[in-house]
């Protein structure tokens, strides 16, 4: 079986009266008369490629339709037409036009003898819906022809412009463009927990054939399935996200785009598609037909879609989604403070997990001790389960508490920020002996640009009542780092986290006069027009320190 585009090169006359010719004896639908009217244009009209997938756009409540002519060379001569929808459901409809072969040849040999043909043979000419189909779903029709026919195929989209692919194949001796599904299509959950979900699917026949030219990759999203991967990447796509055409498919070196991750590992591609609505993650794995689905959230329910991809055409079929929802998260555990000891917490920004702390008094007053090291932290203290203290925290926070003796405290921490936070944390009734320094007004540090030169800078800081220490250290750093620096800063750590060379200066100063208590310090030794970062460290008798609020000056260009 081969297409014949003969008709093509025929008068478009001859044509039509070879057609045409006494089918009107016959009642007919409207799509039927539509076709028959079609065939006046059909020399102009679309032709759909035998052993090709065509991509086809439609606009919204305007049909489309393509041709195709089947030959009669020999009997039950089959062919399979498969249609991809990619976004919303569509119809389609295939109609045939069969008339007979003798009658084509004689048309074709004058315009006097279609004439005789016509008065005298009355030839059949029959015009027949043989399939028609409303969906989403990926369709595949399968038909013989012992005929010479014309065949029409009509598309329509009735909720929005969309596009479809359409494959026609009249050759069913060499391989498929699509991957073959198994006999059971469906994905099988085998294992859930708090943050993954374990999957199995039977092996795609292609895969045992053309191991090396065949792969299996994986969409998961939280939205629903997808019934192909031409629908996927539409879905993708319209969610804001821009995904290059079956990007984690072919493997191909796409430019990716800012809102795009992808993650290479063990001989397994992840692309992550975020967006404002929520991530899609493609991930392909080769021929393993089992897969753990890693770094999920908890209690949330995920749809799974896998895809055997052929590598050479890109081509793929899906095979019947699944879902499943992953384990609730267990109940925090709950540390226990002591009195006097510090410990430092690290929240999770991205999954905003609640830390929490307990402690028994063994007085009635206390005091908790928050010092924030890095992002932003929310705080929430109750005793015997009724809120006392719920706030956002900056910088050293004290929390003076009264009560009984063995009230119950638990404290609930949790970051604000989408990236990690800390914080360290302290519980005890000692108020005479705080483990802080104490600190002034403000943990600004303040720049005099008058005094700027190109070799020197003066910065000024408050100080307390209380004689202590204070270390000055400085780093220089590039324009593009200066964000990186301010916002990565921990605000914990001590002096013993920098380099020997970043020291300037130790001094002690105090003053009974909170007005004059107030130091200033010229750095000398700098670079023109270079930028520099200084911090100012406090240190109390328990020997902690207490950093001040890093400050970015750049020296004068030109003195």
């Amino acid at each position: 079986l081969r297409m014949s585009w003969f008709w093509i090169y025929l008068p478009l006359h001859l044509l039509m009266a070879a057609c045409l010719c006494h089918s009107i004896k016959t009642p007919i639908t409207s799509s039927q008369q539509s076709f028959k009217s079609d065939l006046f244009n059909f020399y102009h009209s679309l032709i759909l490629a035998d052993g090709k997938e065509t991509t086809i756009h439609l606009m919204k409540d305007i049909p489309k339709r393509y041709y195709f002519v089947l030959e009669e060379g020999r009997a039950l001569a089959p062919f399979t037409i498969t249609v991809t929808p990619c976004d919303v459901p569509i119809e389609w409809t295939i109609l045939v036009h069969k008339v007979s072969a003798s009658l084509l040849g004689k048309a074709a040999q004058g315009d006097h003898e279609t004439q005789e043909v016509s008065k005298s043979q009355k030839a059949p000419s029959t015009v027949s819906t043989i399939f028609s189909y409303k969906g989403n779903s990926v369709e595949t029709y399968m038909g013989m022809s012992s005929h010479s026919a014309l065949y029409m195929l009509e598309f329509l989209s009735t909720e929005r412009d969309t596009h479809i692919t359409v494959y026609l194949t009249t050759d069913t001796t060499s391989g498929h463009l699509y991957p073959e599904l198994p006999m059971d299509p469906r994905i099988d959950v085998i294992g859930v927990g708090h943050t993954t979900v374990t999957l199995t699917w039977k092996h795609s026949p292609s895969v045992l054939q053309h191991r090396e030219n065949i792969q299996y990759c994986l969409l998961v999203n939280e939205k629903h399935n997808y019934k192909s991967l031409c629908a996927a990447e539409t879905a993708i796509r319209s969610s804001g996200m821009k995904l290059p055409p079956t990007l984690a498919l072919s493997l191909s070196p796409y430019l990716f785009e800012p809102q795009q991750v992808m993650i290479l590992s063990n001989s397994e591609l992840s692309i992550i598609n975020k967006a404002s609505s929520g991530e899609v993650r493609q991930i392909c794995m080769g021929t393993k037909n089992t897969y753990t689905v890693p770094n999920l959230s908890p209690s949330t329910q995920y749809y799974f879609d896998v895809f055997v991809v052929n590598l050479l055409t890109n081509a793929s079929a899906a095979y019947t989604g699944t879902f499943a929802r992953t384990l609730e998260e267990p109940e925090p555990k709950v540390m226990q403070l002591k009195d006097g000891k510090v410990i430092q917490v690290v929240l999770d920004g991205k999954k905003q997990k609640l830390y929490s702390l307990q402690y028994q008094a063994r007085h009635k007053k206390i005091q908790f001790t928050f010092q924030l090291c890095r992002g932003q932290v929310r705080v929430h203290i109750t005793k015997n389960g009724r809120t006392v203290a719920l706030e956002n925290i900056s910088g050293l926070r004290y929390f003076s508490l009264k009560g009984k003796l063995l009230d119950t405290y638990l404290v609930q921490l949790r970051s604000t920020e989408e990236s990690n936070s800390s914080v360290k944390v302290q519980v005890s009734p000692h108020f005479h002996k705080p483990l802080f320094p104490l600190l002034p007004e403000s943990l600004k540090i303040k720049s005099f640009s008058k005094l700027r030169t190109c070799n020197s800078v003066t910065i000024a800081w408050l100080g307390t009542q209380e004689e202590s220490k204070y270390c000055v250290y400085k780093k220089r750093i590039e324009e593009d780092q200066v964000w990186m620096e301010l916002r990565s800063v921990d605000r914990c750590s001590g002096p013993e986290s920098r380099h020997k060379s970043e020291k300037v200066l130790c001094k002690y100063f105090y003053d009974i006069n909170l007005q004059r208590a107030v130091t200033t310090e010229t750095i000398k030794g700098l670079d023109a027009g270079t930028l520099y970062l200084f911090d100012v460290y406090l240190f109390g008798p328990s020997g902690i320190p207490v950093r001040y609020h890093s400050k970015v000056v750049k020296t004068r260009k030109k003195c």
